[in-house]
């Protein structure tokens, strides 16, 4: 049986990626197709379910613990994952989106959201990231059609030109702080479900969030970050970026180009 196809090109309009500036996130119908999402995501999850390490019950977790399993650099521990990670049409939409030439993927990361989890607070994903500058993007891959009760993630519309709530981790505190910041700015809220196939792509600074999952499955995602292949490390100036640095970054001096083992180019335009 052939592999389903997740490296031919998906055609993004110049509408579209204007939108996507202007917006700080976009959400695209039939990227992937049901078989893609069946064959490697049966993967993916076996794999995040193998690798968990939070075993402790939903009541007895904080906050962030509630909102997700998580389970990062899965490309590293199976091939079929990392040909799925690997894979170059999401890859080319993050450097067309970015409008960079290539792309690096900084580290990809299974979040599923148990049933009865919590809710995903407000935050920003680059306060984590060690990164020179704002080409950053995170693939937001759902396995399997997102439900308004299953928590799909939630956008501010244009919030990644908004730089208060920026030093806050994912908390009760960037929950409250956050919100109640963007709702006196006026940002529009978008929070609709996500249909089988469609994927999400949101700046590393674009403000977001996600609401509990109140069915009894899982909401399995996984998500890709993708950075433009001449990002720098900066000097890491919180222990979170110290963290991200140590695990994606340790073979990288302060300053250079990202260009080591655990950030590889994935896509080059031609």
């Amino acid at each position: 049986m052939a592999k389903p196809d997740i490296d031919s090109p998906y055609p993004l309009t110049a509408v579209q990626i204007a939108q996507f500036r202007r917006d700080g996130f976009i959400k695209l119908k039939h990227v992937l197709s049901p078989e893609a999402l069946a064959y490697y995501g049966a993967v993916i999850t076996t794999e995040t379910f193998r690798l968990n390490t939070m075993h402790l019950p939903i009541e007895q977790r904080d906050t962030y613990n509630k909102a997700f399993l998580q389970v990062g650099n899965i490309w590293t521990k199976n091939e079929t994952v990392k040909e799925f990670c690997w894979g170059q049409r999401l890859a080319r939409m993050a450097a067309e989106l970015l409008g960079v030439r290539g792309v690096r993927m900084y580290h990809d990361q299974a979040l599923y959201k148990e049933a009865g989890g919590g809710i995903t607070p407000w935050h920003a994903d680059q306060y984590y990231w060690p990164m020179s500058n704002a080409n950053s993007v995170t693939a937001w891959i759902p396995l399997q059609a997102v439900p308004q009760e299953m928590g799909p993630l939630a956008f501010s519309i244009g919030s990644h030109q908004f730089e208060a709530g920026r030093e806050l981790a994912i908390s009760d505190e960037s929950e409250a702080k956050i919100g109640r910041s963007l709702k006196e700015k006026n940002y529009p809220l978008n929070d609709t479900p996500f249909d089988l196939g469609e994927v999400s792509f949101h700046y590393g600074w674009t403000f977001h969030r996600a609401g509990p999952n109140t069915t009894k499955t899982p909401r399995a995602v996984m998500t890709i970050i993708y950075m433009d292949e001449d990002m720098r490390l900066i000097a890491p100036n919180t222990k979170a970026r110290e963290g991200d640095r140590n695990v994606f970054a340790a073979d990288v001096e302060v300053g250079a180009v990202m260009d080591g083992k655990m950030t590889p180019i994935i896509y080059h335009a031609a």
